[in-house]
């Protein structure tokens, strides 16, 4: 029964759109950003992608050729057969694959890829990656009107007993998508609290008092997990059929992509057995994709929502979602940001999608790239990998 409701998924890209009408109080207003730097942007059509020479699009060949070589040798120490998964994130409730890619990876310029090294079309999990994700789902359904304002309680819209309490009747979709929630209880067999070295290996917490919500940002999966069910309890659809069609598919992603439940994380939904996603792969499950696909779900993202012309999710929405939200001055809704010199050689307004392993795509809207990087060391590896390429860059891009 498991097999038959795992749900499979697609990547996608974003492009330029006129600064919108602020959403019936769903996030603030603010002033639109500068046009991006080429409006004639390249959209790759499905199963297609055009490659152009890095000096075709205003950087060194030379200096690209050199950066890719040293990303390749940086690959991550995460064994290829997962054999720690258990130690560091504790007991496993869905699958984990036999093995996974090499260090791979893609950089584009004005859509086009200018370098592409590794496996790029290897399917696999992409870990915390999949919170931006979910970042895109939220933004969709304020969109469409299922919330009316993401600074609402999500206790006026779920019903279901995780927002009762005293504390939890708190809660916002704000405060979800800003980690900041401090949802308390039990989901899926996994507790917010993180105690407990079976159930949470290397990655438990010590005991801490909880705060209000809003006031206190942590990682936690449980609590990523929580939002995830509320927003399919929204649509009444599983996520992952949400993001196929209302997103996915509409930018040109492959069908090899799947978005995995823990294998008991199966819901009632309207009398209809859903699986409910997680927003990342610590327990096991979560996002595969291959890296062509995410490199087009950045690019929708750098062109703010629009692909190709068409609008898929609000230009407003994608604005908010990657600026400083909540109390952490890098973070925005699921986004990292570079607010507070994450990466000190790029620019503040760049941006990023990170996971475990590591799993990252860099967006930089200054100078109109992406990188999609999977399978690397990470910390100070991502710094310079970043300050390569961006000075391959020539003077009149």
């Amino acid at each position: 029964m498991i097999s038959t409701l795992r749900q499979r998924f697609t990547a996608t890209p974003l492009c330029v759109a006129v600064f919108s009408i602020f959403l019936s109080g769903s996030v603030l207003a603010r002033e639109p950003d500068k046009a991006p730097p080429h409006a004639g942007r390249y959209f790759p059509p499905a199963g297609q992608w055009e490659h152009r020479k890095p000096s075709e699009a205003g950087m060194s060949d030379a200096a690209i050729a050199e950066a890719v070589a040293w990303a390749q040798k940086q690959e991550t120490d995460m064994p290829k057969d997962f054999s720690t998964q258990e130690r560091i994130f504790g007991k496993l409730l869905g699958p984990i694959p036999k093995s996974r890619a090499d260090v791979n990876g893609l950089i584009l310029r004005h859509g086009y890829i200018i370098a592409e090294f590794g496996d790029t079309s290897a399917v696999d999990p992409t870990y915390s990656c999949a919170k931006s994700y979910l970042s895109t789902i939220l933004g969709l359904t304020i969109d469409r009107g299922m919330i009316k304002s993401i600074k609402d309680p999500v206790k006026n819209y779920i019903t279901d007993g995780g927002y009762d309490s005293e504390h939890n009747a708190k809660i916002t979709w704000d405060n979800h998508a800003t980690q900041t929630s401090e949802w308390e209880g039990e989901i899926f067999g996994k507790s917010t609290t993180f105690i407990g070295k079976e159930a949470f290996g290397s990655g438990e917490m010590k005991p801490r008092e909880i705060k209000e919500p809003g006031t206190y940002y942590e990682y936690n999966d449980a609590r990523i997990n929580r939002f995830s069910l509320s927003m399919l309890r929204l649509w009444k659809r599983p996520l992952p059929d949400v993001l196929k069609t209302e997103i996915m598919d509409k930018i040109g992603a492959s069908s090899t992509w799947k978005w995995i439940p823990y294998d008991n994380a199966i819901v009632d939904i309207g009398g209809t057995q859903m699986p409910s996603v997680s927003g990342g792969t610590r327990w096991g499950g979560g996002l595969w994709i291959n890296s062509l696909d995410h490199a087009r779900f950045g690019l929708l993202i750098l062109n703010r929502g629009n692909w190709n012309g068409k609008q898929i999710i609000s230009e407003n929405w994608i604005r908010e979602a990657t600026h400083k939200q909540g109390v952490k001055g890098d973070y925005g809704y699921l986004w990292w940001l570079n607010t507070e010199n994450k990466w000190p050689s790029a620019p503040r307004d760049s941006f990023c999608a990170l996971g475990a392993g590591n799993n990252t795509i860099w967006i930089d809207p200054e100078h109109d790239l992406i990188v999609v990087w999977r399978w690397h060391r990470g910390g100070d590896a991502q710094e310079e990998f970043y300050k390569r390429i961006l000075a391959a860059l020539n003077p009149d891009p």
